[in-house]
């Protein structure tokens, strides 16, 4: 970031008078600001970015100001003013060391600009003395907050959105490359076994043999169709299986057998049913019956594959719909295993395979009325949180179940936990111990205003290292009135 050129001026006490900010300040307090600050001149630019040591702060006299947050790799602007008084910088000072002493925004200004700036220390020291300017600062910091909450709210969902499409396409993706891969083997396999057919019904000789090959075949259609729920074989067992047939395939003079092997296998055939193919040929047909059989069962398996790829692709899609409730009413009457479900699976990429998950669900709890697409988001957040704690390796364990007259939803995680000094925190609007620009600090206080505000539910942390516990507690019934977010006012100050 390139250093402003900042040009001093001197102060006007009645200019400060003008300010909202200053409007209730005695003669001798108007003093005190131009004797211990200093009005500053800058050009357009930076003035300092989120995450620096917070040292001044800043008053606009004239000018234009942004403010702007990271969220992830991009600068989002909170807001853009021209009003004079509006202020930022380092507005938390007077707070000591029970919050970090940093800029938490970035600012600039977009055309050569004037300030009024005071030492973060002088700013202390004056919060600490003069009330009335305290009564400023509070109802100014929460006006500010609400705004940038919201803005940096709406860019998280995005970035939110973005994450969890990147990883239904590439969930989408693998069972969609599978059934083409096998749809072209397919109609290869198909061809080779029309043309093995024909052979066999143009040669009299062979023709003889065709009806009992024709039972067969069905025969192993169906044990291949079955193959597909018989308990799995270890690797172990597939291979003394494969050299079992093949031993046998070139014990009957059947070239290549090697290649035979795993199919037959996979379709749960063994030697004794390779005995009833010679049962029903001769040495001469021998080979290719078998290779228009192997034909035959590899179809049914190719096929068994398509069905599994295209139901994958149909289960991801409903999960899709399911979790962003685009064609269902905003409030409404829900399972909240439906919605649990659909947001594991959504989340199943970007969980990834170092985290086991447990779902322990009481699946005969009733049916509660909730927003259900903002449900989802929070059970969104606490498991990002609880995969992001255990470095995407361990243990989450969602469960489900009543305390007391209220649903419970319960996430357990194994890992670091959270530190006892920031536990009461955590909920805190922009609070975040990541570094800037990886977290906007809004995730769990947007959990909490789902779950308190607008379903009058509550949410609670238990944590010791290895096991920390969000408990989101959720009402019954519906409540008679529905109780909505206030709408958003323009802020006093950036």
């Amino acid at each position: 970031m390139s250093e402003p050129r900042w040009q001093q001026s001197p102060c006007d006490a009645d200019e400060l008078r003008s300010l909202f900010l200053f409007e209730k300040l005695t003669p001798e307090q108007l003093d005190w600001l131009c004797r211990e600050g200093q009005v500053e001149s800058v050009d357009a630019g930076p003035l300092y970015a989120e995450g620096d040591p917070a040292t001044c702060f800043y008053v606009l006299l004239e000018g234009t100001v942004v403010l702007s947050r990271r969220v992830g790799a991009d600068d989002v602007e909170i807001s853009r003013t021209s009003q004079p008084g509006v202020y930022a910088g380092a507005f938390q000072s007077y707070l000591g060391d029970r919050v970090p002493q940093v800029y938490n925004s970035s600012l600039r200004t977009t055309v050569p600009s004037r300030f009024y700036v005071l030492s973060a220390d002088l700013f202390a020291q004056m919060m600490r003395d003069w009330f009335p300017m305290a009564v400023h600062m509070l109802e100014g910091l929460f006006f500010g907050n609400r705004t940038t909450r919201q803005a940096v709210d709406r860019r998280e969902r995005l970035l939110a959105l973005g994450s969890l499409s990147a990883g239904l396409t590439h969930e989408l993706n693998n069972p969609a490359a599978a059934a083409l891969r096998a749809t072209a083997t397919l109609r290869e396999r198909v061809a080779g076994m029309r043309h093995k057919l024909g052979l066999i019904a143009a040669d009299p000789h062979r023709g003889a043999t065709l009806a009992p090959l024709v039972a067969l075949q069905e025969q192993a259609v169906e044990q291949a169709a079955k193959s597909v729920h018989a308990p799995a074989l270890s690797p172990v067992e597939v291979s003394d299986r494969e050299d079992a047939v093949t031993d046998w395939l070139d014990d009957h003079g059947v070239d290549g057998g090697w290649d035979l092997a795993p199919t037959l296998v996979q379709a749960g055939l063994d030697t004794g049913w390779l005995d009833r193919v010679v049962e029903v040929t001769d040495p001469a047909t021998l080979d290719g019956a078998l290779r228009w059989l192997n034909y035959a069962v590899e179809t049914e398996l190719l096929m068994n594959e398509i069905q599994d790829s295209t139901t994958r692709i149909s289960t991801l899609v409903g999960a899709a719909r399911q979790y962003s409730q685009l064609d269902r009413a905003p409030y409404q009457v829900v399972d909240v295993h439906v919605l649990l479900d659909s947001t594991l699976q959504m989340l199943v990429g970007k969980i990834g395979p170092g985290v086991k998950i447990v779902k322990d669900f009481d699946r005969s709890l009733p049916r509660i009325p909730a927003f259900p697409g903002e449900l989802n988001q929070v059970w969104t957040n606490l498991i990002d949180n609880a995969v992001a704690a255990m470095d995407k390796a361990g243990t989450l364990t969602v469960r489900t179940g009543m305390d007391r007259d209220m649903l419970l939803v319960e996430f357990h995680d194994t890992g670091a936990g959270v530190p006892a000094e920031i536990r009461d925190r955590i909920f805190e609007p922009f609070f975040t111990t990541k570094a800037v620009g990886e977290g906007t600090g809004l995730g769990l206080d947007i959990s909490w205003r789902i779950v308190v505000t607008k379903h009058h539910g509550d949410i609670q942390v238990e944590s010791v290292p290895g096991d920390t516990r969000f408990r989101v507690r959720l009402p019954l019934t519906a409540r008679e009135e529905q109780v909505q977010e206030p709408a958003p006012q323009e802020p006093r100050e950036s």
